[in-house]
């Protein structure tokens, strides 16, 4: 069974993993090398490291001025925490 702190410790993951990969896409950029595709990018923000991708977008400046970033990064958030908020009422946690 899944305890809480797991979750927690996943979670965590997750977003660290999705900020390097912003930073990483980043540099790849500078040296005009392969990218990660943005399905990749947009895709672990949707398993969950959407806090990871807002703060990777920024620190790095990458990503800001597209659309799918700029707008779905934060709807994702969004979304993800009131799923949160739905999960901690239905199981009273």
């Amino acid at each position: 069974m899944i305890t809480n702190a797991d979750a927690g410790i996943g979670f965590l993951i997750i977003n660290i993993v999705s900020f390097l990969l912003f930073g990483l896409d980043k540099s790849l950029a500078k040296q005009r090398m392969w990218r990660i595709p943005e399905s990749v990018l947009l895709g672990i923000s949707l398993l969950g490291g959407s806090f990871g991708a807002y703060a990777g977008m920024h620190v790095f400046r990458h990503k800001t001025r597209k659309a799918a970033f700029r707008l779905g990064i934060p709807v994702i958030i969004i979304v993800q925490l009131l799923c949160a908020v739905a999960y901690c009422f239905f199981f009273k946690i």
